[in-house]
């Protein structure tokens, strides 16, 4: 319990209670401690007795619950499941055969009702998990409201000592219908059904079967009792107008039925009970009177019912669910949907042999794990493809995080041999590395002869050229044998590499090394060219939009990822103007620690001082100044006398400060103090 404790967020405590009573908490999660030796169990549940003997002392219902998985409360679990059987079993069995119970039973029964009693104590401390939000709930408010609001009437009704109330009021006939009420805790019986059922350790078939056994012997047993029970509800004088007063078995009469044992009684009802659940009835036990004849035939109406669902279930145990019929009703749809569209034999072949691949038990697995979340599936994929993806040659020399984000874009593919994965001349927009098997690369000349370029073994890939270069499939690509393939989305690459730049003109160098040698390639290195241009403009734009934000983060992480600072757009400003002539000082700081050139010039003949002069930004300029920013003027005079014809003071000294020449002249060989005259 220890060791639970220490992987919990924090739990409410008693000077805390009063803020905390309706907050949830989250339970982290716990460690399996469901293997081990005998010792190691006997060790942790020496622990879990530690921990309530050292806490019981301070005890509160605003400080301690317990978890549904402290080993003591299943021990205690497994107790209340014993007496809940028994109580199932006896409650009709009281009822039927009994008008008061002896004392032995009844201190039996009562030892039952003091167990269910402590188990609703219990239930009290139990955290639970809300069904809404999957948190563990430990606040007591909550918890007890829970309870309430469910289970906790029917429990306290269950609990009550009715053959003692049945007896203190004069053996009242009504009140023994009361402890019918008891049967809720059936629910604790097929709790446990349900748990074994999704058990891996124990057979399914097994758990099935032995629940719907459960359930035919449980609804006989109740049957039985209450048909002796009408028995019992006639006069001793009119016992031979009962069913059981009026029958002879094997020679034997059993007029005085009350005189007879009692387990030959039970085995008596319940025989009729199973009987006539298996529609055999061989009428040697029938009802007599109207009382009998109206319950024999609402259970023959139940029995229907109750036949038909174990029949179904286990006919569904035995065909329903597995593999085969499940193949059979895929193979059928698809036969319906390639019947009504029509497609060609060779067509038809293929998709039959890929739906029977998808059924055999060892292909295929990735739909085994198509329901968990996309985080636990991305360390799957990190733990089985990462090693083949780092081999490729293709992602030669490229970062982990980049290679990492690949893989957790990668998806199985099995393909039969003779499939054509990608045709000659076609679009291509995903990329396969080999994992498995062989395929071949096929050029098809104009004539229809095909000439076989290379075999694709395990860690090759294909596709890559058409994807990276936006250029047609330059070759066809067939499968030689059985192969598994991972795939990767030309849309899911380019999103990667768009984050992680440098890896990306990593790649277009591996590719361009590959490709070298190969004379059909000619025009390849031009298209790859082209591509990378345009993703340097679209780069560089990136930087200075995130520039023109203020977005330091996202700056860094562009420059990072392979932008660099010195890049221009179309007007040939860089990142450094834009920074600053917007006033960002961290931005002009971190640009020129990273390389920007402070004296570039843009098509208006402005450098960054330039930018920072016009705005009037002093702290930039002093930056700028310091890291050997220049102004650059080609005609410091028009500067000059624009700022005193437009009075702008700030900006003309400004000017001054920076030592241009104050008898600089215009194009009309004016000087700005001649303007300042006019």
């Amino acid at each position: 319990m220890q060791a639970l404790s220490r992987k919990m967020k924090k739990f409410p405590t008693a000077d805390k209670a009063d803020r905390t009573a309706n907050q949830e908490y989250e339970v982290q999660e716990f460690a399996d401690e469901s293997d081990g030796s005998t010792t190691q169990r006997f060790t942790r549940l020496a622990r879990d007795i530690s921990f309530f003997r050292n806490s019981g002392r301070k005890l509160t219902l605003e400080s301690k619950v317990v978890l549904p998985d402290n080993q003591i409360y299943q021990w205690w679990i497994k107790l209340v499941l014993v007496w809940a059987v028994y109580s199932s079993f006896f409650t009709p069995l009281e009822f039927g055969f009994f008008q008061g119970l002896p004392r032995h039973l009844w201190l039996l029964d009562l030892l039952a009702q003091l167990v269910f009693l402590a188990d609703i104590i219990v239930t009290f401390f139990v955290a639970y998990k809300d069904e809404s939000t999957y948190k563990m709930v430990v606040d007591h408010r909550s918890i007890a409201s829970r309870y309430a609001k469910t289970d906790l009437f029917l429990d306290l009704l269950g609990c009550m000592p009715w053959d003692m109330v049945y007896k203190a009021s004069g053996k009242i006939e009504g009140l023994r219908f009361l402890v019918w009420v008891r049967l809720y805790r059936v629910r604790k019986v097929d709790d446990f059904f349900r748990k074994l059922e999704k058990d891996i350790r124990i057979s399914y078939f097994g758990a099935r079967i032995a629940k719907l056994l459960t359930v035919e012997l449980y609804c006989t047993h109740t049957a039985a009792c209450i048909f002796y029970y009408l028995a019992t509800t006639e006069p001793v004088a009119l016992e031979s107008d009962t069913w059981i007063g009026s029958i002879t078995l094997g020679g034997t009469s059993y007029h005085n039925f009350r005189d007879i044992p009692l387990a030959t009684r039970y085995i008596t009802a319940l025989y009729w009970a199973i009987l006539t659940m298996s529609t055999v009835g061989y009428g040697d036990i029938h009802a007599v009177n109207p009382k009998e004849m109206v319950f024999v035939m609402i259970y023959v109406s139940f029995d229907m019912i109750l036949g038909a669902y174990l029949i179904g279930n286990m006919t569904a145990l035995i065909v329903k669910g597995s593999n085969t019929e499940n193949f059979r009703d895929k193979m059928a749809m698809l036969i319906k949907y390639m019947n009504r569209h029509s497609l060609g034999k060779r067509l038809r072949q293929q998709m039959k042999n890929h739906t029977r691949l998808r059924y055999e038990s060892k292909f295929m697995e990735e739909s085994i794990i198509e329901d968990l979340p996309v985080s636990i599936r991305a360390k799957v994929s990190q733990a089985l493809y990462r090693s083949e993806v780092e081999h490729v040659p293709l992602f030669k020399n490229c970062s982990n995080e980049f290679i990492s984000q690949l893989v957790n874009q990668m998806h199985e593919e099995y393909f039969l041999p003779g499939e054509v994965i990608m045709e000659q001349g076609n679009a291509a927009d995903q990329i396969y590395i080999v994992s498995h098997g062989l395929l071949e690369e096929v050029l098809i000349a104009d004539d229809g002869s095909e000439e076989i370029i290379s075999q694709l073994e395990p860690q090759s890939i294909f596709g890559k050229v058409a994807v990276l270069s936006s250029v047609p499939q330059p070759y066809t690509v067939r499968v030689c044998e059985l192969c598994k393939l991972l795939r990767l989305d030309k849309q899911s690459l380019d999103n990667i590499m768009q984050i992680y730049f440098k890896d990306g003109r990593q790649i277009v160098t591996n590719l361009l090394e590959e490709q070298e040698g190969d004379c059909r390639m000619v025009q390849f290195p031009s298209d790859i060219s082209f591509v990378v241009a345009k993703q340097e403009i679209e780069l560089a734009l990136r930087v200075n939009a995130a520039v023109f934000r203020g977005d330091l983060q996202q700056v860094k992480s562009l420059i990072k990822a392979g932008a660099h600072p010195t890049r221009t757009d179309y007007d040939g400003r860089t990142p450094l103007h834009l920074a600053a002539s917007r006033g960002y000082e961290d931005m002009v700081l971190c640009l020129i620690q990273e390389g920007a050139n402070v004296n570039s010039i843009d098509n208006f003949g402005n450098t960054p001082l330039m930018e920072a002069v016009k705005c009037g930004y002093d702290n930039i300029i002093s930056l700028l100044v310091e890291r050997g920013g220049l102004l650059l003027l080609k005609d410091p005079g028009i500067c000059l006398c624009n700022a005193v014809i437009n009075g702008d003071l700030g900006f003309l000294k400004r000017l001054l400060q920076l030592e241009v020449d104050p008898n600089a002249t215009d194009y009309d060989h004016r000087t700005s103090f001649a303007h300042c005259s006019c």
